[in-house]
């Protein structure tokens, strides 16, 4: 079944469901020469496939393939040059609010925190930067970055901090603190729709070129679904025909390899070990809601977000949204416990983000009001409050009262 599709060099995106084209921002001839050596590649992987790759598959490609991918390439990914901004981006209250969560954690974890996915290193300068200031002492500041490109950005904002250790993958052992900042959206997903016929798997498929469409193009097609797929979408069989989502068992398998990290670290060091992962998203409940047709995936191209992760593969991130009922299952089950679940809004809050606003003075309104605009895009309920949830798991710690203050862990 084809979705929708767009041309492989086309300008412009047009999808079937929208009837309308959206005109995006034309990229520079070196990065559109980069997005098709990367599409070539796909369809090389398509074509050793039997004609045929999940969507999961694509996505990894068009996100990680070496040196071409999205987050493997050379282009600036956040911030105003960028697609898409970050909490860290937005304001240093964010990393200095959860150094102080990590700090009051330490007692029990020791003094180590661990991030996946630094982006521009924005986030530990900012955490790095209160414990400097506040002689808080740390060990180690560990990042987990896959990107070269990225990990280049980060380590020359972070020279003057001689606590970063860089990593290429997961540790077999880690107790401490966690950090992970939008880390689970940009994980790969396999997409499912429910037709007449029962649940079937959306991959990628390449349609030969015609007089209508002189040049090849990426196509949904279908295939016969793994009943693993749609296991964890609640009524799965009283959903419409015609409704598509995703399903996360990339997102899923690295809440295994978290948990097996996090307690192998707690057993070896008799410290405890807590991760925390903040990230847009819902409850299974929430996110397969019989109004969600077409799911949650999105894409972010020069701060343009769009529904086609067929545009210019290589220059646009892909996303979808958390399913933290999935992941919260997959770290219980894996032997962590679920610390806590909130809105973001709710986190911070309790974690005192306000009373550090307040060490800017508020009669200096050239200084205050760009740090309270900030906060107020983090915790309010129609920006990022609400839809950005915080997932605490862990071993051998616990939280503070005041931070499960909000807990919806029931919801999950």
């Amino acid at each position: 079944m084809e979705m929708f599709s767009t041309a492989l060099s086309g300008r412009f995106l047009y999808n079937a469901g929208m009837q309308l084209p959206l005109s995006l921002p034309i990229p520079a001839a070196d990065a559109l020469a980069a997005s098709q050596a990367l599409q070539q590649l796909i369809v090389d992987d398509i074509n050793a496939h039997a004609g045929w790759i999940s969507f999961a598959r694509y996505m990894e490609l068009a996100l990680y393939a070496p040196g071409l991918g999205y987050y493997s390439g050379g282009a600036a990914k956040l911030g105003k040059d960028g697609d898409f901004t970050t909490a860290p981006e937005i304001t240093p209250l964010f990393g200095t609010t959860l150094a102080h969560v990590a700090a009051d954690l330490f007692g029990q974890t020791g003094a180590q925190i661990m991030e996946f996915g630094a982006g521009t290193g924005k986030l530990a300068y900012d955490i790095l930067s209160e414990y400097q200031a506040q002689g808080i002492p740390l060990d180690r500041y560990f990042i987990v970055e896959l990107s070269g490109e990225l990990r280049a950005r980060q380590e020359a904002l972070l020279k003057p901090f001689p606590q970063v250790q860089w990593l290429q993958q997961m540790p077999a052992a880690f107790s401490g603190v966690v950090l992970g900042n939008e880390v689970l959206d940009a994980m790969p997903v396999h997409l499912v729709i429910k037709t007449d016929l029962g649940w079937k798997e959306c991959g990628v498929s390449v349609a030969d070129a015609d007089d209508a469409n002189p040049e090849p193009r990426f196509i949904y097609r279908e295939r016969d679904c793994d009943a693993a797929l749609t296991a964890q979408i609640p009524d799965a069989q009283a959903l419409p025909s015609g409704y598509m989502t995703e399903v996360h068992p990339v997102g899923v398998g690295f809440m295994r390899s978290l948990a097996q990290m996090l307690r192998a670290g707690h057993q070896a060091s008799g410290h405890g070990a807590i991760a925390i992962l903040i990230d847009y998203g819902f409850p299974a409940a929430e996110y397969y809601l019989e109004q969600r047709m077409q799911g949650t995936l999105m894409c972010h191209y020069r701060h343009h977000s769009h529904p086609d992760p067929f545009y210019l593969p290589g220059l646009q991130d892909i996303t979808a949204h958390v399913d933290f009922s999935a992941m919260a299952l997959a770290a219980s089950a894996a032997g962590l416990d679920v610390l806590g679940y909130m809105s973001q809004a709710g986190f911070l809050l309790e974690a005192g983000i306000g009373e550090l606003l307040m060490r800017t003075p508020a009669d200096d309104p050239l200084a205050y009001l760009p740090q309270a605009n900030a906060v107020q895009k983090l915790i309010s309920p129609a920006e990022m409050g609400e839809l950005f949830k915080v997932m605490v798991v862990g071993t051998g710690a616990g939280l503070d009262a005041k931070l499960v203050r909000h807990d919806r862990s029931h919801r999950l």
